[in-house]
């Protein structure tokens, strides 16, 4: 087999990638610098057997505290090209192709967009992560998915050990979820054997559809208050992401931009819009009352950001939830019609756990602004992480008959 065309490094610890700050030593870790070397990486793990994680941004991951034996790569390859004309042509399609690669930065590829005059992606502005990952969970906030303006997905496909292009529909992509995803899981939450904790499909680049304007629709309520206008108006899409920025910092859901000073994470993003997160940081500390401090708020980011998926329903296990509950109906590929999502917040908070909640001698705890953050409070294990979730998920349980689920990929839990 041909060696692998990439950068070498000592490898780190999943405590020094990941936002959460948890997690073992990494007993090989690769960073491939281009398409070839990237698949070979991954080809040569598959190979001999070897376990396999690829990571991005690292804000999805929950490790073990135990040194991981295998392969972690990270694709360092950060491209992003808009396929179509820069500028509309008077009486055409207004639609516009931008390709991204996989280790793109996600933050970074909505605000080219944004600056570009390219809508469709900027309510989902502020999420870490990267274009890889962001279409294997199909994230989403304030009324947007990334799966709403995916055109196609380039994979390496490591049963059969050839590059794909995978279309929007066979994607099937769904509440934070997509046939990617499914390669990991035999049921919700439950590891596979084969391919986790990575894919069966390795993402290589995304191209997405969007659209020449300098505006957009406003679907979020919440979004809409910050506004200050009616949920449906256009509003500019500059304008759209400074708010959802804010609406995120106020949250502790935007990642910490110290970060980015670290050894094994400079140069993974682009420099502006580490900037642009500190000056919402100092923003959320001057608008937060009570007493915040910056640290705090920087301690609330040490998170994997919503921890929890929302719940979705059917019908009958719905109209079990208690009035008062949200509810909103849905409708996913493959979901029967009447499909409900409640809020997973909602129904923590109503268990009993309060913000800044946390076990006994334990540095793991709720974020103090927001319940479905669980956050490092500064030097906590993985297994405290675990076992906070599992308290979390038992009360829920018992008051709600609903067994909530993670929304981080978790790695070799004990």
């Amino acid at each position: 087999m041909l060696q692998p065309r990439q950068d070498t490094v000592q490898a780190p610890s999943f405590a020094d990638l990941t936002t959460m700050g948890v997690g073992g030593q990494i007993e090989s870790f690769l960073c491939p610098t281009d398409r070839v070397g990237l698949i070979e990486a991954v080809e040569g793990a598959d190979a001999q057997g070897q376990p396999l994680c690829v990571i991005g941004g690292g804000s999805n991951i929950l490790a073990a505290d135990e040194a991981f034996s295998g392969l972690v790569v990270r694709d360092a390859r950060r491209e992003i090209n808009v396929l179509d004309e820069a500028a509309p042509v008077e009486g055409q399609d207004r639609s516009v192709h931008v390709a991204a690669t996989a280790g793109t930065h996600w933050d970074d590829l909505v605000n080219y967009c944004v600056r570009m005059g390219l809508s469709g992606i900027e309510g989902l502005s502020g999420i870490p992560g990267t274009v890889g990952a962001s279409v294997v969970q199909n994230i989403g906030a304030y009324g947007q998915e990334v799966g709403q303006s995916v055109d196609t997905v380039e994979v390496w496909d490591r049963q059969l050990k050839v590059v794909q292009e995978l279309n929007a529909r066979q994607m099937s992509f769904g509440y934070r979820t997509s046939a990617l995803k499914a390669t990991m899981y035999r049921a919700p939450g439950v590891p596979g054997v084969e391919f986790f904790p990575t894919p069966r499909y390795i993402v290589l680049s995304v191209t997405l559809v969007l659209r020449h304007s300098h505006t957009s629709r406003v679907d979020s309520d919440q979004l809409a208050q910050a506004l200050q206008v009616e949920t449906g108006n256009l509003m500019p899409i500059e304008q759209i992401r400074d708010a959802v920025l804010a609406i995120r910092a106020r949250k502790g859901m935007l990642e910490d931009p110290g970060r980015y000073q670290l050894s094994w994470m400079k140069g993974t993003r682009e420099t502006s819009n580490i900037q642009a997160a500190t000056e919402a940081l100092h923003m959320s500390v001057i608008q937060q009352s009570g007493g915040t401090t910056e640290c705090d708020i920087r301690t609330n980011r040490h998170s994997c950001g919503s921890f929890f998926m929302n719940p979705v329903l059917d019908q009958k296990k719905a109209a079990q939830l208690p009035p008062q509950a949200p509810q909103y109906q849905v409708l996913y590929q493959g979901r029967p019609s009447g499909t409900v999502k409640t809020s997973a917040a909602w129904l923590i908070d109503h268990a009993g756990f309060h913000k800044g909640f946390h076990l006994e001698n334990s540095m793991a705890a709720l974020s103090s602004v927001h319940t479905l953050a669980l956050t490092n409070r500064g030097g906590a294990t993985a297994q405290h992480v675990y076992d906070l979730a599992r308290t979390i998920q038992d009360g829920v349980e018992k008051t709600f008959g609903i067994r909530i689920i993670p929304e981080p990929v978790v790695i070799a839990q004990r």
